[in-house]
């Protein structure tokens, strides 16, 4: 068996393409995941496991912020459980193509608990905003449906587009990732929602930082949405 060390560098072959990723995917998580990678490796487990346990990790907390009244001792440890969730997403992929084991049912459910943390996220907090937000008008209920609603239109439709892309032939062969599209991408990383529930223990801070990644979304979603339709046109 070989030790930690050496699986971490072998599986530094196993990362997808940095192409169309914000710096926190590609310089904290995919790093992340990767250590992660390399202990269920040296440990035996496999990648369904790692997926189910970064669920484990992830629908906790956020059962939390829907039941729990926001603090900045509750804020701190639901980003915690936030970003090792997400970081044990992007464990479970690396160690299925390290050891030659990626399937379609694994890529499936690591697909479907992307959704389903997705919609529970949201929910949770319009749950929050409901239970223990003075909020400034009962408009704001909506901003959580609306950001739920741009942030699945973006999953959905990104890999919706690069599965055509392959069946039809238009997959272009990976370019250098760009730095400056990789910071503009920075509000519509889930790794950067995570850490937005760094403020929920300020109610109007969180407010505004969920407000504005929410308008970020609105306008990626749009832009993403003109750019996928105009290649597979």
């Amino acid at each position: 068996m070989p030790d930690f060390p050496e699986v971490f560098r072998n599986l530094s072959t196993a990362q997808k393409p940095a192409k169309g990723v914000s710096v926190y995917t590609r310089f904290v998580n995919r790093p992340a995941g990767r250590a992660l990678a390399a202990v269920a490796y040296r440990n035996g487990v496999t990648p369904n496991q790692v997926t189910l346990l970064g669920a484990l990790c992830t629908f906790p907390a956020l059962a939390a912020v829907a039941v729990v009244p926001p603090g900045p001792v509750m804020a701190l440890l639901v980003f915690a459980a936030l970003a090792l969730g997400f970081a044990l997403d992007s464990a479970d992929g690396q160690l299925a193509r390290g050891r030659g084991e990626a399937s379609a049912s694994g890529e499936w459910l690591d697909h479907v608990m992307d959704v389903v943390k997705v919609v529970g996220l949201h929910t949770a907090v319009l749950v929050s905003f409901y239970r223990f937000f003075d909020l400034p008008g009962e408009a704001f209920l909506l901003v959580p449906l609306v950001f739920q609603l741009a942030a699945v239109v973006i999953l959905f439709a990104g890999l919706l587009t690069e599965k055509l892309k392959w069946q039809t032939g238009r997959a272009a062969p990976s370019a250098p990732p760009s730095s400056l599209r990789s910071v503009l991408l920075l509000p519509v990383d889930y790794g950067t929602v995570c850490l937005s529930f760094l403020f929920l223990g300020s109610e109007d801070l969180f407010l505004v930082v969920y407000c504005a990644l929410l308008a970020a979304h609105i306008v990626f979603m749009a832009v993403f949405l003109v750019k996928w339709f105009r290649e597979l046109s």
